[in-house]
């Protein structure tokens, strides 16, 4: 009996990028960050992972975040992407756009049998 290798065919670290793009688009909530992922078919993070990431990349300078007291309910923090999560998130669309290229040549060489 032979076991078939596990493959991994995708990169990893989705999660900063999927999380600056989404602060991109409008600031965020960490439980609003959770639903995007979760609507944008992400494999959705726990929320530790999510919050522990967050800060990460707040003390990287990637974005930064304010706490608000609502009038009912509990404070939060509201997230937002600096312009060094910018710059980072343009290097990952560089970086994907040659993966994506590597990808596009594999599909050419193994559709040319």
């Amino acid at each position: 009996m032979s076991i078939a290798p596990r493959v991994e065919a995708r990169p990893k670290n989705w999660l900063e990028p999927l999380v600056l793009a989404s602060l991109r688009e409008h600031e965020s909530y960490g439980y609003e960050l959770m639903q995007q992922l979760a609507k944008f078919g992400a494999e959705t993070p726990n929320p530790g992972t999510l919050y522990r990431t967050l800060r990460r990349m707040e003390r990287e300078g990637l974005c930064t975040s304010e706490w608000e007291t609502p009038k009912k309910g509990p404070a939060r923090r509201r997230y937002s992407v600096t312009d060094a999560g910018e710059a980072y998130l343009d290097l990952w669309v560089k970086a994907l756009e040659q993966y994506q290229q590597s990808v596009n040549n594999f599909f050419r060489l193994y559709t040319n049998k």
